[in-house]
């Protein structure tokens, strides 16, 4: 089974705005499991990640900002 989640061409600004949503989804979703964790190495993972999210987000803005032409966006779940 497949869920496609996002398909299309944006402006810089409106792909920026989904790109942002939907790491900020996923950060949060990695901050609540710290919270609910009491495993030390679990939580410098999912600080790890955060971090990481947090910079390919910085990233993009960066590449949309500059971007003179809509952005392509696709992204699909694939379920086994």
């Amino acid at each position: 089974m497949n869920i496609q989640l996002i398909d299309g061409q944006f402006s810089s600004a409106e792909a920026a705005g989904l790109v942002s949503e939907f790491i900020q989804v996923k950060i949060k979703f990695h901050e609540q499991r710290i919270i609910d964790s009491e495993n030390a190495e679990d939580v410098k993972m999912r600080e790890s990640k955060i971090k990481q999210l947090q910079h390919q987000l910085h990233e993009f803005r960066k590449q949309a900002q500059t971007a003179n032409r809509n952005i392509k966006l696709n992204g699909t779940i694939n379920i086994d």
